[in-house]
């Protein structure tokens, strides 16, 4: 059981039957910005197997089309060497995805390939995005962000309609345990104006030992270059909410960084997601937010600054939890 602890990308639901869930997201933006899909292969195992299965979620953020296709637990496969993953005719990995799906009146099919990939940097005492909080056996929920950045090459046709990805970007990200958070925030943008960067942020309120936190994991990788604002490197995150909207500054002992996001009440899709035993819909989330990011020293010099298209911008639970500032 230590290999996907050292390494958090592999399927932690080998020796499991019940009461868990692990699913990988998958992010695609095509170069031009008119394309945004997610797409997320995973598997729900219930207290008493009735309601266990393999699934994978589609997100077309073009048309706000969402789909949740159901399959047997048998037809999931996790390689358990390295990330990829094959429910039926589809397989994801680190290496790409090549997709061969035909139901519930979804059609997707295609191949992409990623390359020039990006992972959050880590160690043995803190491996993956979570650190040491790996090593825990007792968490409600974990995260990894599998890849930060990454290059895609490829097309897929989706219901008919040919969508090219090549010269896009591309982000990883994925979540097991048994149930999501009481409340989260997550933000993730690839797709810059003027530098190649890259934001991942997720915040949640935690069950621990009889108590609660409000955890967070923040990267930013600007021009291959990392900074990092997490819970364990005790770096220190206030949040005002405006509706669907945040502003979000946080810093450590270097740097201190603001996130802004702009977003459409009415782009946003219900996904599903586990909680009280089953998966039910609790996920809102857009694939068209804008997030504004700046990144300053501690003298106040500006080392980026930027606007970011086609952001995935989701939440969830009690928001009160998580946010300092409600307005």
């Amino acid at each position: 059981m230590l290999k996907p602890i050292i390494n958090p990308d592999l399927y932690h639901g080998k020796m499991k039957n019940k009461n868990f869930f692990e699913g990988w997201y998958f992010k695609l933006v095509s170069k031009d910005m008119k394309h945004s899909i997610a797409v997320i292969p995973g598997i729900f195992m219930d207290s008493s197997n009735e309601r266990s299965h393999s699934f994978i979620q589609f997100l077309n953020g073009d048309n706000l089309d969402y789909s949740y296709i159901r399959y047997d637990c048998n037809l999931f496969y996790s390689n358990p060497n390295n990330l990829s993953i094959t429910i039926k005719n589809n397989n994801f990995s680190l290496n790409g995805i090549n997709i061969n799906l035909n139901e519930q009146g979804l059609s997707i099919s295609g191949k992409i390939k990623f390359k020039n990939l990006f992972k959050w940097p880590d160690t043995l005492l803190n491996p993956g995005s979570m650190g040491f909080y790996n090593y825990l056996r007792f968490m409600q929920c974990y995260s990894q962000v599998c890849a930060m950045n990454m290059d895609l090459v490829g097309a897929l046709t989706i219901n008919g309609k040919a969508l090219d990805f090549t010269g896009g970007k591309g982000y990883i990200e994925k979540n097991w345990g048994k149930a999501f958070p009481f409340s989260w925030n997550w933000v993730q943008c690839n797709t810059f104006n003027n530098i190649e960067a890259s934001l991942s942020c997720s915040i949640g309120y935690i069950p621990f030992l009889g108590s609660n936190f409000r955890g967070f994991l923040i990267g930013l990788l600007v021009d291959k270059e990392f900074y990092k604002f997490t819970t364990i490197n005790r770096s220190k995150l206030i949040i005002k909410q405006h509706l669907s909207d945040i502003t979000l500054n946080v810093c450590n002992n270097k740097y201190l960084l603001e996130i802004r996001t702009v977003t459409n009440k009415n782009m946003y899709m219900m996904l599903n997601g586990p909680r009280d035993n089953k998966m039910i819909p609790l996920v809102q989330e857009t694939l068209s937010g804008t997030v504004f990011v700046k990144l300053t020293d501690r003298q106040e010099n500006i080392i980026f600054k930027d606007e970011c298209y086609c952001a995935g911008i989701e939440y969830g639970g009690i928001q009160r939890l998580v946010i300092d500032v409600l307005k």
